[in-house]
């Protein structure tokens, strides 16, 4: 594969701040709604119209009468914690929204999000000092874990509005850093949301005119087994559905490529071989990045891809479905990181590819 060309950059000043206002705004998993009325009225102007469904999965729509539909989808909820259990002292115990890891979570800072608005809070955990002989090296558990918001019984929580069921976020984070790499939590799978949006204003800027409708889809409850996008691929019915999702950059310590594949971050979005990846899609993906000297990766799947795409793949009967997703180091950390020329290559890859089908696109193996 050639080597990825130098342009100039398809990003502007607008689109990276809102990129940090998306990425730093909290949008839990069933709790998506903040996030989703940001990217809409973002989208707005790209798209002919929008709507809603009833979990809160957004679609903005380009030429919505067209009887042949492509979606370009991601997700837009992030892992968050439950208030489960509020003890005596005014401890707060949780359970995983999603699947949000637990090891990290000691010292970190949080929001709950009650009923009086949102209250800062703390993981806390013994000092070492305190951690002696044998539990010095204590790990932490879903169990062991509690967060101190100030309160020291349970009413003085409850006053503040925290209840069983409030949600818990990691703090915001999104930070430029040095080589061209951003940090941020959620950026799995906000980056996906934000990506397909600036292709939707790539089509309305260049006056791209498809033949076919495009239904821009940003996905509820992915987190907890891609639910959102189980639903409105029902409705929608597409012919043809491409996913964007965010995948491990397996060059950082402790991850074993024999078993995870080879990918890197600033080498462009890595493409998925698997049962529910349409092949004759993913040969028009890969030959429009060739065209277009686009560098991608490859990776693999031995049954699921985990992503989206498998909802869309099975959806009704059937769909031509092709997952492109974009390297992430620390995935479901509070420190996501990924590199921006992945971000334009990702979102041109999309772009071009979108460009390049038609209700007359072959797809049939047969």
């Amino acid at each position: 594969m050639a080597k990825a060309k130098k342009s100039k950059s398809i990003l502007t000043e607008n689109s990276y701040n809102f990129l940090k206002n998306y990425i730093n705004n909290a949008s839990p998993t069933g709790f998506e709604w903040g996030g989703q009325k940001l990217w809409l009225e973002h989208l707005k102007p790209y798209v002919d119209t929008t709507f809603t469904d009833p979990y809160g999965t957004a679609v903005g729509v380009i030429n919505p009468d067209a009887a042949f539909k492509v979606v370009i989808e991601a997700h837009a909820d992030e892992i968050s914690w439950f208030v489960n259990y509020i003890s005596p002292e005014g401890l707060i115990y949780l359970k995983r929204n999603g699947g949000v890891d637990h090891q990290i979570a000691p010292s970190m800072r949080v929001v709950i999000r009650g009923t009086k608005g949102p209250v800062k809070a703390v993981f806390g955990w013994p000092a070492i000092h305190t951690r002696l002989n044998a539990d010095k090296e204590t790990q932490p558990k879903v169990e062991n874990l509690f967060l101190d918001c100030g309160a020291r019984n349970k009413k003085e929580v409850e006053a503040l509005g925290i209840h069983i069921g409030a949600v818990a976020t990691y703090e915001d984070g999104y930070e430029e850093m040095p080589y061209d790499f951003l940090i941020g939590r959620a950026f799995d799978n906000r980056i996906g949301g934000f990506m397909i949006a600036e292709v939707a204003r790539l089509l309305k800027e260049n006056k791209k005119k498809l033949p076919f409708g495009l239904y821009v889809v940003n996905a509820v409850q992915e987190e907890i087994g891609l639910r959102g996008a189980e639903m409105i691929a029902r409705r929608i019915k597409p012919d043809i559905a491409i996913i964007t999702d965010v995948t491990h950059d397996t060059t950082t310590p402790m991850i074993n490529k024999m078993i995870q594949g080879d990918c890197s971050c600033g080498k462009g979005p890595s493409l998925t071989y698997g049962p529910a990846v349409h092949n004759k899609l993913l040969d028009i993906i890969k030959a429009t990045a060739t065209k277009h000297k686009i560098e991608v990766q490859f990776n693999t799947v031995s049954r699921s891809t985990g992503t989206d795409t498998d909802s869309f793949a099975y959806a009704n009967d059937g769909c031509p479905s092709a997952l492109i997703s974009i390297p992430l180091r620390y995935m479901h950390t509070t420190v996501e990181m990924l590199h921006k020329s992945d971000i334009e290559n990702t979102i041109r890859l999309m772009y071009e590819t979108v460009l390049t089908l038609s209700p007359k696109t072959k797809l049939s193996y047969f």
